[in-house]
């Protein structure tokens, strides 16, 4: 018995068009993808330096808010200096510590004696408080600003790449009129490696921002989950201020 076999061809694959296509295409196109390409280089570069960055923040942030509610007075965690140093959330707090022994009075060195109650108990007034939530506040809006560094790079990619493709493409197809013009051969064949070319700038400038999209759109989400922590973490740490040296008249 004799068995029949079929030969079948393989379909062009899509990356060797579109080699096919940038190899074909002119100095401006060719300009345009490789812009596109570095800026996509950078994109990704971004996007995984801020994952690992917000990653470390929230397991640095959670372990810090633990450390600070296991203690029941809201100075002995910046007594034992305990170090927190890539939480924004400890950063505030530090802060907030460093206004407060100010507007008490006392030297960092004497909040010991406070916090044992070997010191005499002094007490905040409504505005003095105020002045510690506005230096949390500031210092919550100061890391806030380094947590969105990098960020800019995402946004400006997903914004400029499909319109540097859109360049390269009316580019692309501009000099193929014009060469069918020179040519005075108005047909398909003459014209469509040409535009084929030039469309292989809007391929490239979409397949850059599309993952810098959701890679920023999921990076905003991190940024505003911690965001939001932070600035509860403030609420908190001014009531706890708040019921350990204020007393209502």
């Amino acid at each position: 018995m004799i068995s029949s076999f079929h030969l079948f061809t393989l379909p062009n694959l899509p990356s060797l068009a579109l080699v096919d296509s940038f190899t074909s295409s002119g100095a401006m196109g060719q300009t345009v993808v490789v812009i596109l390409i570095l800026c996509s280089v950078l994109a990704w570069s971004a996007m995984v330096f801020k994952h690992r960055e917000f990653h470390r923040i929230a397991s640095q942030n959670k372990s810090f808010l633990s450390a600070f509610r296991d203690e029941g007075h809201p100075l002995a965690l910046f007594l034992k200096q305990q170090r927190f140093p890539y939480s924004p959330s400890y950063k505030l707090y530090l802060r907030s510590c460093q206004s407060a022994a100010r507007t008490l009075g006392i030297a960092e060195a004497d909040i010991g004696d406070l916090v044992n109650g070997t010191r005499s108990h002094q007490l905040l007034t409504s505005a003095q408080l105020q002045i510690i939530r506005e230096s949390a506040e500031r210092e919550l809006a100061d890391q806030v600003l380094l947590m969105e560094r990098d960020m800019t790079i995402l946004a400006t990619t997903t914004t400029i790449a499909p319109f540097l493709g859109l360049l390269g493409t009316v580019w692309g197809v501009m000099d193929a009129f014009n060469g069918m013009a020179v040519t005075g051969a108005p047909t398909l064949s003459t014209v469509a490696p040409g535009i084929s070319a030039a469309l292989l700038t809007t391929v490239v400038g979409l397949l850059v921002a599309i993952p810098t999209v959701v890679g920023y759109n999921f990076l905003s989400v991190m940024l505003r989950n911690e965001t939001v922590g932070m600035d509860n973490f403030v609420q908190e740490l001014v009531g706890e201020f708040h019921h350990a040296y204020v007393r209502e008249a």
